[in-house]
């Protein structure tokens, strides 16, 4: 509790300088937007820039939750309300009417923005490509420009731009001598002092000018009737309202009488493109905001805060705005430390203009105008300009000036629609220039971890050419789907076994499961099989591609198609095939290896061709032994003591990675022996092995092997030297294997 005072102080000040911030902006904005309406509407439109302010400084502060953020009426709001009323009243429709129907577009974005962060779209809004949302930057900026332009120039005539632009008689010296003192004190502001918000010296300086102008030209210091300035804010000359700002609300609360729902199509359009931009802009300014503080802001949350405080800104006659981020950095940059200092904002902007709307009626148009246009020009992406001097990121400057021209030509929800279409066929485009396949191997290149003895290996090696694995990568969907095609379709005319790794799939659609099943079909015609392997469990859309390849039909029972969780038992099923079929005994139904007989010692690889009486020999030092499935027969770290010949069954060689976890290294199957290493130089065993089947072993001990070395010295170097070459010949299986994977 003892840092509440400080924590509350603080807050006071940030509030206090984002206040001095948004204001001369929000005022700059209502101008601009009920500017359309007739001159006697500017100070009404000045009003509602403050009134926003304080609406969505005590709302959306309090209910969004982010802290810091500073919400305000912003430059999106004030592109799309303008254009509106401009069209609206060029239609014929009276200046009631649309006042009443800007505040319900404003009325429907913020509803629109309530339901975005109840049903939590939220997340979705926030990932809004960057080329698009510089594109809409840079349009909202040109915009704004465009319309403050004729503003700046002193035009009162209803003119275009261009007609504003060329019809210099139309031009006030006095207006153009005031924008440019405003501006020039806009832009060098900050490179004297940040004390004070650059907006607010400014401003100042556009009313001391026109003070000054004003002893050369008294017709400038009257209220009444002067389009050059902002008003009373109590009302206008004769061709207002006539009755202040209480008759005007009062006018459209009347309008509501005569509206239509066919108006509400109407309505619809600028709503929804008023509601993304404020959320955009919201959201943009909140990962700013993230980053800068270390914090998360809840996107959901948020979006419920700022609908609820641009309604409540309709309701009181306010215009809708969003967290902006020029006050927001004032804000932190001042020490602010919670969302308390968007409440004090809110309620120093009513403040300030109870104590001051005198002098706002005096606020020069021109200066308005000019501090727009430096907004404007801030607003512009020039950054986007770099974009086209490299070919890797020309198309990224091609989005952002179609979404610009789109804007400036036709509208900002047709630019949004534009920029998403093209920043979806910029991503399809990436992911096609992106190869799907990562490495291909011949089976002939890679085995299973199963030892075989040499003779197997060699046939293994002979008839590798009927497989070949394939690693996948990447995204497989309707982009990749013909590459997908173009690589297997070789593979299928040439190969047995296809062997997809799909570890490095990221995600994968219904066009390219398609594909696989024509391959798996093209496979059954020729008696092959497409295998797959290592099907990531959740890819990173949350899908299960095992349970996919299920459900799509991929891999259907007693199909052409194997489903495998490790690549290795894939090699190893492909292998026992293989070897099978070599032999002339494949079979409809698969053999395992402990339904077989036990191998006696003449059978095994490493004693083929010796003596019998040499055999009889060595018998009588070996000791037949036999495990369970499951059970280890020895640990790492056991002394080796031992050299095991399996005559039946399958031993798993583990080897510990850490705390409880095992990693599968080597099989051991018929023929093949283990424990060789600790056997061979007395030190202990470095892996665990467990017997994966019921398993039946011959072990020949280091004492053994010596006392029958005592009586047959011929017999013992041979055997010795028949392990030496075996493991020479695993070892350069291993480095050719390990070529094959670095190639």
């Amino acid at each position: 509790m003892r840092l509440l005072p400080r924590n509350l102080i603080d807050d006071f000040w940030g509030g206090f300088a984002a206040m001095l911030v948004a204001l001369p902006s929000a005022i700059a904005f209502g101008v601009t937007i009920y500017s359309p309406l007739g001159g006697a509407y500017a100070a009404y439109g000045a009003l509602a820039g403050i009134l926003g302010v304080t609406a969505l400084g005590l709302v959306a502060s309090t209910l969004g939750g982010t802290k810091r953020l500073i919400t305000a009426p912003c430059a999106p709001a004030a592109a799309v309300l303008s254009a509106f009323a401009a069209d609206f009243i060029r239609s014929g429709a009276s200046p009631e009417s649309t006042l009443f129907l800007l505040m319900a577009i404003a009325v429907l974005s913020g509803a629109l923005q309530f339901t975005y962060g109840a049903v939590g779209i939220g997340r979705l809004i926030k990932y809004m490509p960057y080329p698009v949302v510089s594109g809409y930057m840079t349009g909202v900026g040109l915009i704004i420009i465009a319309s403050q332009i004729p503003k700046f120039l002193g035009v009162t005539a209803d003119l275009t731009l261009t007609q504003a632009v060329i019809s210099l008689t139309a031009w006030k010296w006095q207006s153009i001598v005031v924008g440019l003192a405003t501006a020039g004190v806009m832009l060098g502001a900050p490179k004297v002092t940040t004390r004070v918000p650059a907006a607010i010296l400014a401003l100042g300086a556009g009313v001391f000018t026109y003070f000054v102008l004003g002893l050369l030209d008294s017709s400038l210091l009257n209220v009444d009737g002067n389009p050059l300035i902002v008003g009373p804010m109590g009302g206008g000359d004769s061709g207002g309202s006539g009755g202040g700002f209480l008759d005007s609300f009062m006018d459209r609360i009347k309008a509501i009488r005569s509206f239509e729902l066919s108006q509400l199509q109407s309505l619809l359009v600028p709503a929804l493109t008023l509601s993304v931009l404020l959320s955009i802009d919201t959201l943009k300014t909140c990962i700013v905001l993230d980053a800068m503080t270390r914090s998360r802001h809840n996107s959901n949350r948020e979006l419920i805060g700022q609908g609820v405080g641009n309604l409540a800104s309709a309701f009181i006659g306010g215009i809708p705005g969003a967290g902006t981020m020029g006050p927001t950095l004032v804000n932190f940059t001042s020490g602010a430390a919670s969302q308390f200092s968007g409440i004090i904002e809110g309620v120093l902007a009513l403040i300030t203009f109870v104590l001051l709307g005198n002098f706002i009626a005096w606020v020069p148009i021109a200066s308005l105008a000019a501090i727009l246009i430096v907004i404007g020009i801030r607003m512009i992406d020039r950054h986007a300009l770099a974009l086209c001097k490299s070919r890797h990121t020309i198309f990224d400057f091609f989005v952002i000036l179609a979404v610009v021209i789109v804007a400036l030509f036709v509208g900002l929800i047709p630019a949004s629609g534009t920029g998403i279409v093209l920043a979806i066929l910029l991503f399809i485009r990436e992911q096609l220039k992106g190869s799907i396949l990562r490495r291909k191997i011949s089976g002939s290149e890679t085995f299973s971890r199963r030892r075989r003895p040499n003779e197997e290996r060699e046939i293994l090696q002979e008839r590798g050419e009927q497989t070949v694995i394939l690693e996948l990568q990447g995204s497989l969907f309707f982009g990749t789907a013909d590459q997908l095609y173009s690589v297997l379709e070789p593979e299928i005319k040439t190969r047995k076994y296809i062997v997809l790794d799909m570890q490095r799939v990221q995600t994968i659609d219904f066009t390219a499961a398609h594909v696989l099943e024509q391959t798996r079909d093209a496979m059954a015609e020729k008696n092959g099989f497409l295998v797959y392997s290592r099907l990531p469990m959740r890819l990173p859309s949350g899908k299960n591609l095992g349970q996919y390849i299920d459900e799509t039909g991929m891999a259907p029972y007693k199909s052409a198609a194997r489903v495998f969780d490790d690549l290795d038992e894939a090699k190893g099923w492909i292998e026992n095939r293989t070897l099978k079929e070599a032999a002339g005994i494949l079979k409809r139904t698969r053999v395992k290896d402990d339904e077989e007989k036990p191998l006696e010692l003449d059978e095994l690889e490493i004693f083929k061709g010796r003596k019998k009486e040499t055999l009889d020999a060595l018998a009588a030092h070996l000791v037949k032994t036999s495990y369970p499935a499951g059970t280890r027969i020895f640990a790492c770290g056991d002394p080796g003591t031992d050299l095991y010949f399996v005559r039946k069954g399958l031993v798993r060689l583990m080897l510990p990675i850490g705390g409880s976890r095992l990693r599968r290294i080597d099989l051991c199957g018929r023929g093949s022996f283990f424990g060789e290493l600790a056997f061979m130089d007395g030190d202990k065993h470095s892996t665990d092995a467990v017997a994966e089947t019921d398993v039946e072993l011959f072990a020949l001990s280091r004492n053994n092997l010596d006392t029958f070395a005592d009586q047959h010295k011929k017999a013992a170097r041979n055997l010795v030297e028949g392990l030496a070459s075996i493991l020479t010949k695993r070892v350069r299986f291993l480095t050719n294997e390990l070529i094959s994977l670095e190639s």
